[in-house]
């Protein structure tokens, strides 16, 4: 299971998901499906900023729920710690936020 931060281009939006296939969801949110879609269709939220792991869907919804209820601040910190210069993450070539 993952959770999930995606923002739109001029980074002043994050939305915040859950779900167990990470490429899926993010080609869901690029082609606007869903409950979820109709969201970050509208403030082009589809930019991959964050992600984490979860062992288990209880711990990943546990996990999704206290950082939906975090301040921008305290989200922006946690981004930050994982990708420092916010870049859109491709999943087939992250590196984990390390420079080449």
């Amino acid at each position: 299971m993952y959770i999930y931060i995606l923002t739109n281009p001029a980074r002043t939006v994050l939305y915040t998901g859950v779900t167990n296939d990470l490429e899926r969801r993010l080609h869901e949110h690029s082609q606007n499906l869903g409950e979820a879609g109709r969201f970050t269709s509208r403030y082009q939220c589809n930019l991959l900023v964050y992600f984490e792991a979860c062992a288990t869907s209880q711990q990943a919804i546990i996990r999704e729920k206290e950082i939906k209820g975090w301040s921008r601040a305290k989200k922006e910190t946690l981004i930050a710690r994982l990708n420092p210069t916010w870049i859109a993450i491709d999943l087939e070539t992250w590196d984990g936020g390390t420079e080449s």
